[in-house]
Protein backbone atom coordinates (compact mmCIF):
# COMPACT_ATOMS: atom_id res chain seq x y z
CA UNK A 1 0.00 0.00 0.00
CA UNK A 2 1.22 3.73 -0.74
CA UNK A 3 1.86 6.40 1.81
CA UNK A 4 -1.91 7.42 1.26
CA UNK A 5 -3.49 7.79 4.85
CA UNK A 6 -2.34 10.57 6.87
CA UNK A 7 -2.55 9.43 10.98
CA UNK A 8 -1.84 12.50 13.58
CA UNK A 9 -0.59 11.50 16.45
CA UNK A 10 0.24 13.21 19.85
CA UNK A 11 3.89 14.06 20.25
CA UNK A 12 6.17 13.14 23.36
CA UNK A 13 6.09 15.92 25.32
CA UNK A 14 9.65 15.24 26.30
CA UNK A 15 10.73 15.17 22.96
CA UNK A 16 8.43 17.01 20.17
CA UNK A 17 10.21 15.29 17.21
CA UNK A 18 8.57 12.00 18.05
CA UNK A 19 5.50 10.25 19.00
CA UNK A 20 4.18 9.60 22.26
CA UNK A 21 5.26 6.24 23.80
CA UNK A 22 1.97 5.55 25.08
CA UNK A 23 1.11 5.12 21.15
CA UNK A 24 4.17 3.16 20.10
CA UNK A 25 2.33 0.35 18.91
CA UNK A 26 -0.57 2.23 16.79
CA UNK A 27 2.44 4.02 15.44
CA UNK A 28 4.27 0.99 14.35
CA UNK A 29 0.70 -0.50 12.74
CA UNK A 30 -0.11 2.62 10.71
CA UNK A 31 3.63 2.32 9.35
CA UNK A 32 2.77 -1.18 7.87
CA UNK A 33 -0.41 -0.12 6.89
CA UNK A 34 1.86 2.28 4.85
CA UNK A 35 0.20 5.34 6.26
CA UNK A 36 2.38 8.72 6.89
CA UNK A 37 2.72 9.93 10.45
CA UNK A 38 2.21 13.55 11.64
CA UNK A 39 2.74 15.26 15.13
CA UNK A 40 -0.12 17.20 16.74
CA UNK A 41 1.28 19.04 20.00
CA UNK A 42 -1.25 17.95 22.79
CA UNK A 43 -0.65 20.41 25.44
CA UNK A 44 -0.72 23.45 23.03
CA UNK A 45 -4.06 22.18 21.49
CA UNK A 46 -5.52 22.28 25.18
CA UNK A 47 -3.98 24.94 25.89
CA UNK A 48 -5.41 26.85 23.42
CA UNK A 49 -2.40 27.51 20.75
CA UNK A 50 -3.96 25.26 18.14
CA UNK A 51 -1.68 27.36 15.80
CA UNK A 52 1.15 25.78 18.17
CA UNK A 53 -0.19 22.35 18.14
CA UNK A 54 0.32 21.82 14.09
CA UNK A 55 3.01 23.71 13.60
CA UNK A 56 5.05 20.38 12.75
CA UNK A 57 2.27 19.18 10.22
CA UNK A 58 3.55 19.67 6.74
CA UNK A 59 1.42 22.14 4.54
CA UNK A 60 -1.14 20.31 2.09
CA UNK A 61 -0.32 16.92 3.46
CA UNK A 62 -3.76 15.88 4.93
CA UNK A 63 -6.11 14.11 5.22
CA UNK A 64 -5.51 12.57 8.19
CA UNK A 65 -7.23 10.64 10.94
CA UNK A 66 -5.96 12.07 14.57
CA UNK A 67 -4.75 9.10 17.04
CA UNK A 68 -4.21 10.26 20.48
CA UNK A 69 -5.29 11.42 23.92
CA UNK A 70 -9.35 12.77 24.13
CA UNK A 71 -9.85 16.23 23.40
CA UNK A 72 -12.58 18.44 24.16
CA UNK A 73 -15.27 19.00 21.26
CA UNK A 74 -14.33 22.92 21.31
CA UNK A 75 -10.81 22.60 21.08
CA UNK A 76 -11.48 19.49 18.64
CA UNK A 77 -12.99 22.25 16.43
CA UNK A 78 -10.11 24.43 16.42
CA UNK A 79 -7.87 22.24 15.89
CA UNK A 80 -10.00 21.49 12.33
CA UNK A 81 -9.23 24.86 11.45
CA UNK A 82 -5.90 25.32 12.45
CA UNK A 83 -4.94 22.40 9.96
CA UNK A 84 -7.75 23.96 7.43
CA UNK A 85 -5.43 26.99 7.80
CA UNK A 86 -2.33 24.67 6.81
CA UNK A 87 -4.02 23.32 3.30
CA UNK A 88 -5.35 19.99 5.76
CA UNK A 89 -8.62 18.32 6.97
CA UNK A 90 -9.47 15.63 9.31
CA UNK A 91 -11.36 12.71 8.34
CA UNK A 92 -13.58 12.88 11.27
CA UNK A 93 -14.66 16.55 11.35
CA UNK A 94 -15.63 18.38 14.49
CA UNK A 95 -19.41 18.00 13.78
CA UNK A 96 -18.93 14.13 13.33
CA UNK A 97 -16.27 13.95 16.46
CA UNK A 98 -18.90 15.74 19.25
CA UNK A 99 -21.83 13.49 17.57
CA UNK A 100 -19.39 10.15 18.73
CA UNK A 101 -18.24 12.13 21.75
CA UNK A 102 -20.69 13.72 23.40
CA UNK A 103 -23.76 11.47 24.68
CA UNK A 104 -26.95 13.52 23.76
CA UNK A 105 -25.35 13.80 20.20
CA UNK A 106 -25.30 9.61 19.68
CA UNK A 107 -28.29 8.48 21.96
CA UNK A 108 -31.08 8.88 19.90
CA UNK A 109 -29.55 6.45 17.20
CA UNK A 110 -28.73 3.78 20.20
CA UNK A 111 -32.47 3.95 21.62
CA UNK A 112 -33.50 1.16 22.81
CA UNK A 113 -29.73 -0.61 23.12
CA UNK A 114 -28.75 1.77 25.78
CA UNK A 115 -29.83 2.71 29.03
CA UNK A 116 -32.74 5.20 29.44
CA UNK A 117 -30.55 8.56 30.57
CA UNK A 118 -31.94 11.79 30.65
CA UNK A 119 -29.24 15.08 30.83
CA UNK A 120 -29.04 18.86 31.36
CA UNK A 121 -26.28 21.62 29.76
CA UNK A 122 -23.62 22.62 32.49
CA UNK A 123 -20.26 24.30 32.36
CA UNK A 124 -17.57 23.73 34.33
CA UNK A 125 -17.50 25.74 37.50
CA UNK A 126 -21.38 26.39 37.72
CA UNK A 127 -23.06 25.11 40.76
CA UNK A 128 -25.04 21.65 40.55
CA UNK A 129 -28.57 21.53 40.05
CA UNK A 130 -30.78 21.62 42.81
CA UNK A 131 -32.33 18.42 44.77
CA UNK A 132 -35.52 19.52 43.30
CA UNK A 133 -34.01 20.22 39.65
CA UNK A 134 -32.62 17.04 40.26
CA UNK A 135 -35.55 15.57 41.33
CA UNK A 136 -37.17 16.67 37.77
CA UNK A 137 -34.49 15.93 35.82
CA UNK A 138 -34.45 12.56 36.72
CA UNK A 139 -38.17 11.70 37.01
CA UNK A 140 -38.53 9.97 33.67
CA UNK A 141 -36.38 7.70 34.41
CA UNK A 142 -38.85 6.41 37.16
CA UNK A 143 -37.80 4.88 40.63
CA UNK A 144 -34.56 2.60 41.02
CA UNK A 145 -30.69 2.86 40.89
CA UNK A 146 -28.82 5.20 38.26
CA UNK A 147 -25.67 6.00 37.39
CA UNK A 148 -24.57 9.55 37.37
CA UNK A 149 -21.89 11.19 34.66
CA UNK A 150 -21.30 14.12 32.17
CA UNK A 151 -21.59 14.23 28.57
CA UNK A 152 -18.52 11.91 28.14
CA UNK A 153 -17.26 10.04 31.36
CA UNK A 154 -18.42 9.13 34.55
CA UNK A 155 -16.31 8.63 37.80
CA UNK A 156 -16.81 5.12 38.31
CA UNK A 157 -13.99 4.30 40.12
CA UNK A 158 -15.62 6.49 42.65
CA UNK A 159 -18.49 4.69 42.34
CA UNK A 160 -19.85 4.88 45.92
CA UNK A 161 -19.53 9.10 46.28
CA UNK A 162 -19.55 10.51 42.87
CA UNK A 163 -21.27 7.76 40.28
CA UNK A 164 -23.77 5.25 41.87
CA UNK A 165 -26.91 6.17 42.89
CA UNK A 166 -29.01 3.54 44.71
CA UNK A 167 -32.51 5.24 44.73
CA UNK A 168 -32.95 8.49 41.76
CA UNK A 169 -35.74 8.99 44.09
CA UNK A 170 -33.96 9.58 46.82
CA UNK A 171 -33.54 13.95 46.04
CA UNK A 172 -30.77 14.12 49.13
CA UNK A 173 -28.63 11.40 48.43
CA UNK A 174 -28.75 12.16 44.57
CA UNK A 175 -27.86 15.77 45.16
CA UNK A 176 -25.18 14.34 47.47
CA UNK A 177 -23.73 12.08 43.98
CA UNK A 178 -24.36 14.74 41.75
CA UNK A 179 -22.38 17.50 43.50
CA UNK A 180 -19.59 15.62 44.50
CA UNK A 181 -19.10 14.54 41.04
CA UNK A 182 -19.22 17.78 39.57
CA UNK A 183 -16.70 18.74 42.48
CA UNK A 184 -14.27 16.19 41.70
CA UNK A 185 -14.78 16.78 37.55
CA UNK A 186 -14.04 20.42 38.20
CA UNK A 187 -12.53 22.37 35.04
CA UNK A 188 -13.10 19.07 33.59
CA UNK A 189 -17.10 18.46 33.45
CA UNK A 190 -17.38 17.75 29.57
CA UNK A 191 -20.61 18.96 28.26
CA UNK A 192 -23.20 18.68 31.43
CA UNK A 193 -24.61 16.55 33.36
CA UNK A 194 -26.42 12.59 32.67
CA UNK A 195 -28.29 10.76 34.54
CA UNK A 196 -28.77 7.08 32.92
CA UNK A 197 -31.20 4.22 35.09
CA UNK A 198 -29.07 1.14 36.68
CA UNK A 199 -28.75 -1.94 34.80
CA UNK A 200 -27.01 -5.39 36.17
CA UNK A 201 -25.08 -6.33 33.61
CA UNK A 202 -22.90 -10.33 34.45
CA UNK A 203 -19.37 -9.96 35.63
CA UNK A 204 -17.89 -11.11 32.22
CA UNK A 205 -16.67 -7.42 31.45
CA UNK A 206 -17.27 -5.03 28.55
CA UNK A 207 -16.20 -5.65 25.04
CA UNK A 208 -15.17 -2.57 22.95
CA UNK A 209 -15.78 -3.05 19.12
CA UNK A 210 -14.40 -1.16 17.11
CA UNK A 211 -16.06 0.48 13.72
CA UNK A 212 -14.99 1.64 10.62
CA UNK A 213 -17.18 2.77 7.91
CA UNK A 214 -20.06 0.86 9.53
CA UNK A 215 -18.21 -2.22 9.02
CA UNK A 216 -16.66 -3.82 13.04
CA UNK A 217 -12.85 -4.58 12.10
CA UNK A 218 -11.59 -5.19 15.85
CA UNK A 219 -13.29 -6.63 19.01
CA UNK A 220 -10.90 -6.02 22.05
CA UNK A 221 -11.62 -6.51 25.79
CA UNK A 222 -12.12 -2.81 27.63
CA UNK A 223 -8.88 -1.35 28.79
CA UNK A 224 -10.15 -1.59 32.51
CA UNK A 225 -10.51 -5.05 32.15
CA UNK A 226 -7.76 -6.58 29.79
CA UNK A 227 -7.76 -9.96 30.76
CA UNK A 228 -11.21 -10.50 30.11
CA UNK A 229 -13.12 -10.70 26.42
CA UNK A 230 -16.27 -11.10 25.85
CA UNK A 231 -18.11 -11.82 22.88
CA UNK A 232 -21.10 -9.30 22.24
CA UNK A 233 -23.93 -10.18 19.30
CA UNK A 234 -23.45 -6.96 16.80
CA UNK A 235 -26.45 -6.97 13.98
CA UNK A 236 -28.69 -4.31 16.09
CA UNK A 237 -25.94 -2.57 17.03
CA UNK A 238 -24.25 -2.60 13.62
CA UNK A 239 -27.67 -0.98 12.60
CA UNK A 240 -27.18 1.88 15.33
CA UNK A 241 -23.49 2.45 13.95
CA UNK A 242 -24.51 2.68 10.76
CA UNK A 243 -27.67 5.10 11.16
CA UNK A 244 -25.17 7.34 13.39
CA UNK A 245 -23.47 7.41 9.83
CA UNK A 246 -19.49 8.24 11.18
CA UNK A 247 -16.83 6.51 9.63
CA UNK A 248 -14.14 5.86 12.89
CA UNK A 249 -15.99 4.93 16.29
CA UNK A 250 -16.25 2.57 19.13
CA UNK A 251 -18.96 0.67 20.94
CA UNK A 252 -18.75 -0.28 24.62
CA UNK A 253 -20.99 -3.92 25.44
CA UNK A 254 -22.06 -5.95 28.59
CA UNK A 255 -24.27 -8.25 29.08
CA UNK A 256 -26.93 -7.69 31.41
CA UNK A 257 -28.35 -10.44 33.34
CA UNK A 258 -31.79 -11.36 31.28
CA UNK A 259 -29.05 -12.28 28.71
CA UNK A 260 -29.49 -8.90 26.44
CA UNK A 261 -26.19 -7.03 25.10
CA UNK A 262 -26.61 -3.68 25.71
CA UNK A 263 -24.48 -0.52 24.35
CA UNK A 264 -22.77 1.09 27.75
CA UNK A 265 -20.87 3.77 25.68
CA UNK A 266 -20.16 5.11 22.14
CA UNK A 267 -16.96 6.79 21.50
CA UNK A 268 -15.06 8.47 18.68
CA UNK A 269 -12.29 6.19 17.51
CA UNK A 270 -9.38 8.46 17.46
CA UNK A 271 -9.06 9.10 21.08
CA UNK A 272 -10.88 5.63 22.66
CA UNK A 273 -8.25 3.45 24.36
CA UNK A 274 -7.17 -0.02 24.19
CA UNK A 275 -6.20 -2.65 26.60
CA UNK A 276 -2.95 -3.76 27.37
CA UNK A 277 -1.82 -6.37 24.43
CA UNK A 278 -4.18 -5.67 21.83
CA UNK A 279 -3.15 -6.04 18.41
CA UNK A 280 -3.93 -3.63 16.17
CA UNK A 281 -2.75 -4.46 12.59
CA UNK A 282 -6.35 -5.34 11.08
CA UNK A 283 -7.52 -2.02 12.67
CA UNK A 284 -4.98 0.14 10.97
CA UNK A 285 -4.98 -0.82 7.56
CA UNK A 286 -8.83 -0.67 7.50
CA UNK A 287 -8.20 2.52 8.41
CA UNK A 288 -5.59 3.07 5.70
CA UNK A 289 -8.17 1.74 3.26
CA UNK A 290 -10.75 3.83 4.72
CA UNK A 291 -8.69 7.12 4.54
CA UNK A 292 -7.57 7.20 0.63
CA UNK A 293 -11.45 6.39 0.06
Amino acid sequence: MTERSGFLFCADPLGASRPDPQFAGDVAAARAAGGRIALLDHDALLAGDAAGAVARVARDSGPYWYRGWMIPSARYAELEAALGARGCTLLTDAVGYRRAHELPCWYGDFDGLTPHSVWCAMVPGAPPPSAEELAGLAAPLGPGPGIVKDFVKSRKHEWHEACYVPELGDRRHLASVVGRFVELQGEFLAGGLVLRAFEPFVAGGEARVWWVDGEAVLVTAHPDTPDRHPSPELPSVREAVGRLGLRWVTTDLALREDGAWRVVEVGDGQVSGLPAGAGTGDLFTALAAAGAR
